[in-house]
């Protein structure tokens, strides 16, 4: 199921002093209202005070308070790494001013790391080597660097803190979120105890955030740690839905450039084969060097289409890939905004072959085999209009049949997205032979539309024709006489017949009510054959016309020799 809320977690904290005589660690976590929570989001921090300076205690709580107060006074618009710098900087300035003003604070210093969730994604601010951890789906990633001297017997001295520096410099990274997500941040007095495969299984008992964080610390101090051991934890409960403004603002900076060539490196992915070279786009399969995956990369081709019009296409798929959560549509997965330098989107890869492509070899698919394309086409397609979508260009090149029986609905890029209108002028999206009549009189796209074109696939898929003949590109076609899908082949249900040239009628009105009508009609018409799959039909069902000519033939043969032999 895909989040469709807005942000809800839950936390818990733990902060214990252990064989210290004084805890000089101070853990925070702030959840403002529903405004603020979706301007600026939430913030959970850590930090670590210098045991060997005066005032490690007073440093790590007002850097703690002083960074929420100064980070919800900056601007949502300039985003989260800059207001975080702005807030960091007015408390480092503060933290070396009172260490030269109060002997009594003298050299004060500390570690900071904070995470602030807002939106779908996390950002994580640090320096020093208290830490932050991702957990997702049974992985635990540190998202962290410790800035501590490398040698082994100096690891405990930072060469990076608040208040070490005059200008302090912040390490910044973020996440994806997911549903069920936990985020983990912690002191030395843990990490310095346990290891991460020690931290996973403890965030792998799933008890509540309180809870969890207590069992995390008494867990390190019980390992021998030597240090106090603090644990702020936070449980992602539900996310806001990706909309169409997020999505757009995370593209709208990056370049649209010359599409690459195989062989090619671009942000970690490596680009191994050319699957398709078309007008718009070039598409390759991909290596993720991060995490060894095979992905498809897809790539603009900038002359083709204006900038606006080809980041718009690019917006729409990624945002309909995030949140349509259906196994027959095509997912769009994140690269990451530090990682993605230019336009483009990223996908899994499905093995297996376009429905084209299985048809030019086959001509035309088996009916039992065939059903089952049907059936989990249409689903697809009834996935994308529950929430509103016209994909406008259903067709087989865009059907992915994978090695594993599966289907894959895929190149969303000239959806029709609710609320959100085509530019004015642009072209009406879809392929000759597929486009239903209303659409060259100026319709831009709707949910018969689609059936109509699905109808179009489906009688390809059974009786590798089109319904009303191939359209010419620059034509509008004629819509005549319907040429069954069994037309070409003996073995097909008048029941199927039925459910094709009912999707393709040429009014609108006289299609099925919407996909799920029609869905139903495929999934209850298979038991009509399901004990007899090759059934010949007889000559009277494949064609009537025929019939009754042999038969009166027979009728006028019969009749003369009746005559003769009375005769």
């Amino acid at each position: 199921m895909r989040p469709s809320g807005g942000l809800r977690i839950a936390s818990g904290w733990s902060s214990e002093r252990g064989r210290r005589p004084a805890n000089e660690d101070y853990a925070g976590i702030y959840l403002p209202g529903a405004g603020e929570l979706a301007r600026h989001g939430a913030v959970a921090a850590v930090a670590d005070g210098v045991g060997s300076a005066k005032g490690g205690r007073v440093a790590a709580e007002l850097t703690v308070r002083t960074f929420m107060d100064g980070y919800y006074a900056q601007p949502d618009t300039i985003g989260v790494p800059a207001a975080g710098a702005r807030a960091m900087n007015g408390v480092n300035q503060w933290l070396r001013a009172q260490g030269k003003a109060d002997a009594a604070l003298q050299g004060m210093a500390t570690t900071f790391t904070a995470a602030i969730l807002r939106g779908r994604r996390a950002h994580v601010l640090h320096v020093g080597d208290s830490r932050a951890y991702h957990y997702s789906n049974g992985r635990l990633v540190r998202l962290t660097s410790d800035h501590v001297l490398p040698q082994p017997d100096l690891r405990h001295v930072l060469y990076r803190a608040v208040g070490i520096e005059d200008l302090i410099r912040l390490d910044h990274a973020s996440v994806e979120l997911a549903v069920h997500d936990r985020l983990l941040l912690v002191s030395d007095g843990v990490h310095g105890a346990l290891d991460d495969r020690q931290i996973a299984a403890l965030l792998a008992a799933r008890g509540n955030a309180e809870t969890d964080a207590r069992r995390i610390t008494a867990a390190a101090l019980a390992a021998g740690s030597q240090d106090n051991a603090s644990a702020v934890l936070i449980d992602i409960l539900d996310l806001p839905a990706p909309d169409h403004d997020i999505i757009t603002a995370g593209m709208a900076h990056l370049p649209i450039e010359a599409p690459p060539s195989a062989g090619d490196n671009v942000d970690g992915f490596r680009l191994e084969q050319l699957l398709a070279d078309g007008r718009y786009a070039r598409v390759f399969r991909a290596v993720d060097s991060q995490n060894g995956s095979d992905v498809v990369v897809k790539f603009p081709k900038p002359a083709v289409l204006a900038e606006p019009a080809m980041r718009e296409a690019f917006v729409r798929e990624a945002l309909i890939g995030v949140r349509v959560a259906s196994p027959f549509v095509g997912q769009v997965l994140a690269a990451g905004e530090e990682r993605q330098g230019r336009l483009y989107t990223v996908m899994p890869f499905y093995r297996g072959e376009t429905l084209a492509d299985r048809l030019k070899k086959t001509g035309f698919i088996p009916l039992r085999q065939g059903l089952k394309i049907a059936v989990q086409l249409t689903r697809a397609v009834v996935a994308l209009h529950r929430l509103g979508i016209i994909h406008r260009d259903i067709k087989p090149e865009n059907v992915i049949v994978t090695e594993d029986g599966g289907l894959r609905l895929v190149d969303l890029g000239v959806a029709r997205l609710p609320r959100i209108e085509d530019a004015p002028g642009a072209d009406i999206p879809g392929t000759p032979g597929y486009m239903a009549p209303e659409i060259y009189d100026g319709n831009r796209g709707d949910e018969q539309t689609d059936q109509f074109a699905l109808g179009v696939t489906l009688a390809r898929l059974f009786g590798g024709g089109f319904p009303y003949g191939e359209a010419e590109a620059f034509s509008r076609p004629r819509f005549g006489k319907l040429r069954p899908p069994s037309a070409s082949r003996d073995d097909l249900p008048a029941w199927l017949d039925d459910v094709i040239a009912r999707a393709v009628a040429v009014a609108p009105a006289d299609r099925f009510g919407d996909a799920v009508e029609m869905l139903r009609a495929l999934e209850g018409g298979p038991a009509i054959v399901s004990a007899s799959p090759s059934r010949f039909r007889p000559l009277i069902e494949r064609d009537p016309l025929r019939f009754w000519q042999i038969m009166s033939l027979l009728l006028a043969m019969a009749l003369i020799i009746s005559i003769a032999s009375h005769v």
